[in-house]
């Protein structure tokens, strides 16, 4: 490869996204004025969910929840028929499922003709992240991964209103959650619903060679091992094997996570060799040099 196919920049169309932006029924569809806002991966996402649309396992002790919205088009009005949506959280005992061959508490499906989606599932609780750290609670949350072709992978989560330690998490609280805080409602028989639509956003991909690159196993200075592997439109970063978030391309070999951070930029050393630089966030950078390619 030519050092110039992998460092030229790429024209990037300016998007505006208001964190504000709101869905609405018209009388005749829904339409909407602005992609649903990102959110961070989290260090818990397994690939190849099952297909299904109910999680609920036997002799669960938890509230059953109705998650169901669409999918939409980046005009807010067009329906996305067969994309994939993947949700998983923590069950009752504040624990995800990280090993075991049932992946509780996670699953996928496609909408439908009308871009709808439907999981019958149980209301999660919050957990606290670090088990020494009293301020390191999360509120009761449910990821959410989006993908279609044509349009950006999308990565979020959502959160309950009136939920314990929404108000203290930093990104629960965020501005640009504030349409992904949704109320739990309740119909005549007493059970719990939630409606959750997404507005998909236009997807930007570099030249199939930059991915090229960039993919494949890095020492960092810290000693830690970063493997970037792409996923769709997405680049996954594995810390130490566990993956840890799925990076968008920004252009000029640069990639950014859910909330901005971090942001990874690639550069092709003199030697061939292809450095990483990862901004953790805005005060802390780490640097790697890659030391094995996939074929």
């Amino acid at each position: 490869m030519q050092r110039r196919s992998f460092i030229k920049n790429s024209s990037l169309t300016v998007l505006s996204i208001s964190a504000f932006g709101t869905l609405n029924w018209n009388g005749t569809g829904f339409e909407a004025d602005s992609p649903t806002t990102t959110d961070i991966l989290g260090p818990f996402y397994r690939p190849n969910a099952p297909i299904r649309t109910n999680l609920i396992r036997p002799g669960a002790k938890a509230k059953e929840l109705l998650l169901k919205g669409v999918v939409l088009k980046e005009d807010g009005k067009t329906p996305v028929k067969n994309a994939l949506v993947e949700i998983w959280h923590c069950d009752e005992n504040e624990v995800y499922d990280n090993a075991s061959d049932e992946y509780h508490y996670r699953a996928g499906q496609k909408t439908n003709s009308k871009g709808g989606y439907a999981f019958t599932t149980i209301i999660p609780v919050p957990y606290k992240a670090n088990p020494d750290n009293e301020s390191s609670w999360r509120p009761a949350h449910i990821h959410m991964r989006v993908s279609v072709p044509g349009q950006q992978d999308l990565i979020t989560q959502l959160y309950f209103k009136g939920g314990k330690y929404v108000s203290t998490d930093r990104w629960a609280s965020a501005p640009q959650a504030v349409n992904r805080v949704l109320d739990i409602k309740e119909d005549s028989k007493g059970a719990s619903e939630v409606v959750f639509n997404v507005i998909m956003n236009k997807e930007f991909m570099p030249d199939p060679m930059v991915f090229e690159k960039v993919t494949g196993l890095f020492v960092m200075e810290d000693k830690s091992i970063n493997e970037f592997t792409k996923n769709d439109d997405l680049l996954f970063i594995k810390h130490n094997g566990q993956i840890v978030e799925g990076l968008k391309y920004t252009g000029n070999n640069s990639f950014e996570g859910g909330i901005g951070y971090p942001k990874v930029s690639f550069a092709l050393q003199p030697d061939g060799a292809t450095k990483v630089t990862i901004a953790l966030n805005a005060t802390k950078t780490v640097e790697g040099v890659k030391t094995f390619k996939y074929q």
